[in-house]
């Protein structure tokens, strides 16, 4: 099953929906007291998931997903971990090397946005504004000290996200969570796609496009680490949150590499995707 937070015709606010065959069906609608943003429905664990499939049978055909507006397919996670460094192609165009522990850092809640909305930020703050495709990976079940065999077990789903990066910040910073958490700088969805649809987690194909020329072009296969080991990593640590966003890090291909270097302008449109879950599309505004 595929979800996201969309506004419907005559609502004003998003809520959450299932997706099926084009169409919008409002998971709320499906009976008292259903949930009406993902977070309820992943806090109600496999009990609310296989209500909402057995009622969906049922339901009607709902509102046609285009040209609805989207807002973050997981808008309130617990948190967001995102991390650095996990493909090797990446690591080595930004003259960073890839340690012998994945580099972690966490990205704001104002950084949130959804498919389709426009992601604007002060010239004067950085005119180095990169993308960066990711696999997102959303956490179902609390993990704690969980093996990788174990691992994917606790995984309810998997999103796009695009980790939008002011370079100039990053690399005049040791910690990386602000130059990557401006507002609107972590655009994900359009939707969740539920883990019993995506096979294996690494024979993903992800992509990125920069104003109609591909500049990333890769596979989750060639993690550094997997997402498995990634989970099992993190939990060790801390208890992982049902809800919580990771962002598996990014394949080669940044624009801070480029010769000549290629990053967002005013007006740039840029789409990352992940085939089998989606694409997600930002727009850019620069002001001053």
């Amino acid at each position: 099953m595929r979800f996201a937070h969309v506004t419907l015709p005559g609502e004003a606010a998003p809520q959450l929906v299932l997706v099926r065959d084009g169409h919008a069906v409002a998971v709320g609608s499906l009976w008292d007291g259903a949930p009406t943003r993902l977070q309820q429905l992943i806090d109600g664990g496999d009990e609310a998931l296989d209500r909402v499939r057995q009622s969906a049978e049922h339901a009607p055909a709902g509102h046609p997903i285009d040209g609805l507006a989207f807002a973050a397919a997981v808008d309130t996670p617990p948190i967001v971990l995102a991390i650095g460094l996990n493909y090797a192609a990446h690591s080595s165009e930004l003259g960073l090397k890839a340690d012998t522990a994945p580099t972690v850092f966490v990205l704001w809640p104002n950084s949130l946005s959804g498919h389709g909305q426009t992601t604007t930020w002060p010239r004067t703050l950085s005119e180095s504004v990169d993308y960066e495709a990711e696999l997102g990976v959303v956490i179902g079940s609390a993990a704690k000290d969980v093996s990788p065999d174990d691992a994917l077990a606790h995984v309810w789903g998997y999103t796009v996200v695009n980790d939008i990066t002011a370079r100039d910040i990053q690399f005049s910073e040791a910690q990386w969570s602000r130059c990557k958490s401006f507002d609107g700088f972590t655009p994900n969805g359009p939707f969740v796609v539920t883990a019993d649809e995506i096979a294996d987690p690494q024979d993903l194909h992800i992509w990125a496009v920069v104003d109609g020329q591909t500049v990333q072009d890769g596979s989750t296969g060639q993690m550094i680490r997997s997402v498995p080991t990634l989970v099992s990593h993190l939990s060790q640590s801390a208890t992982l949150l049902p809800g919580t966003l990771i962002s598996t890090g990014s394949p080669g291909g940044a624009g801070y590499s480029r010769d000549p270097q290629i990053f967002l302008r005013d007006r740039s449109t840029v789409t990352v995707g992940v085939d089998g879950i989606g694409e997600l599309t930002t727009r850019c505004r620069i002001i001053g």
